[in-house]
C-alpha cells in the first residue's frame, strides 16, 4: 500500500473507533452498522464498522480496502451479526461470483458522492473512479461483494 494508501487508512481507522463506540452507545447515522462475525484464526469475536449499502433491494457489504480482514473473515465463518443502534440481526453473507459484481459496483458509484468512487482509486482496487471503472471486471476481481440474507 503507498503512502497516500496508508495515511487515507489510518485515518478511517481512527473514525471506526469512533462509529463503533457511537454504536455501540444506541446511536445509529447512515447506512453504518456493526459487523460481528468469529476471527477466521481465534474463532473470537470481531466486530467492524460498515456501510451496508441496498441496491436494488438487496443488502449488500462491499470491501473498501485491499487484505481487510473483515472479508477474510465472513468469508471463513458464511454468517455474523449486524448491529445498529440496540437492534441486531442474524445474517448470512453470499459472496458475489466476479462476474456479478460489475453492476452491484456500477450502481454504488453512480448512486454516491465523487468520494466513492475516488475510494477505490486511492485504496488500489480500481484504476479509474468512474462507475465502470470501479465495475471492470479487474476492479470487480479485488473487490469482494457480500450480498446480505436472513440466517
Amino acid at each position: 500500500m503507498d503512502t497516500k494508501a496508508a495515511g487515507y487508512r489510518r485515518k478511517v481507522n481512527t473514525i471506526n473507533r469512533v462509529i463503533t463506540a457511537l454504536q455501540r452507545a444506541g446511536l445509529a447515522f447512515g447506512p453504518m452498522e456493526l459487523l460481528t462475525v468469529p476471527g477466521r484464526r481465534s474463532g473470537e469475536p470481531r466486530t467492524f464498522p460498515l456501510a451496508v449499502l441496498k441496491v436494488q433491494g438487496e443488502q449488500y457489504l462491499i470491501q473498501a480496502f485491499p487484505k481487510a480482514a473483515w472479508v477474510a473473515n465472513v468469508r471463513a465463518a458464511g454468517a455474523g451479526t449486524l448491529s445498529r443502534g440496540r437492534r441486531s440481526r442474524r445474517v448470512r453473507f453470499v459472496e458475489l461470483p466476479v462476474g456479478e459484481r460489475g453492476p452491484v459496483l456500477r450502481e454504488v458509484v453512480a448512486g454516491g458522492p465523487a468520494s466513492v468512487g475516488k475510494r477505490y482509486v486511492t485504496t488500489g482496487l480500481a484504476e479509474s473512479p468512474t462507475p465502470d471503472g470501479v465495475a471492470a471486471a479487474a476492479a470487480a476481481g479485488r473487490i469482494a461483494v457480500f450480498r446480505v440474507e436472513p440466517a
